[in-house]
């Protein structure tokens, strides 16, 4: 019975799931990323696309925007509903304490710029939700949107 209504749920409520990594390297340094189609310095990610499992989107997305590669187990630390992307968009933010970059990221049709940087000086420009995204893995109450 549940197969036969999988499909009517979907398209009763379908939802959108990414996910965004707060990637650090041995520095204790946060990698961020500036898009060439949207303003701003984000944490990295993309969304989960069919057949795919969470770990697997954050795994091609730290590869695919920064040349990450993941020491150890992702932590996941909070899930979000970013409603200025939508009702349906939810966000999988994962902790990873320890990344190496296998070779520096250059500028492509994506990503204009990527780069680790000291959560004490972030580049001018890094969102509010970036901001506030560290200020929750330091101690505060994650909110539960993006």
């Amino acid at each position: 019975m549940v197969k036969v209504l999988h499909p009517f749920f979907l398209l009763k409520r379908p939802m959108i799931l990414g996910v965004r990594a707060a990637a650090f390297d041995g520095q204790g340094r946060v990698f961020l990323v500036r898009h060439t189609y949207v303003s701003g310095w984000h944490l990295p990610g993309g969304g989960v696309e069919r057949g795919e499992s969470a770990g697997q989107a954050l795994e091609k997305e730290l590869r695919e925007e920064g040349n990450l590669r993941v020491n150890g187990p992702p932590q996941l630390f909070a899930a979000y509903l970013n409603r200025a992307a939508s009702r349906w968009d939810h966000v999988l933010l994962y902790h990873c304490s320890s990344v190496t970059q296998d070779a520096p990221k250059h500028a492509d049709r994506e990503i204009a710029e990527a780069d680790f940087f000291p959560t004490d000086r972030l580049p001018d420009g890094t969102t509010a939700a970036t901001r506030r995204r560290l200020e929750e893995l330091n101690g505060s109450t994650p909110s539960p949107y993006w």
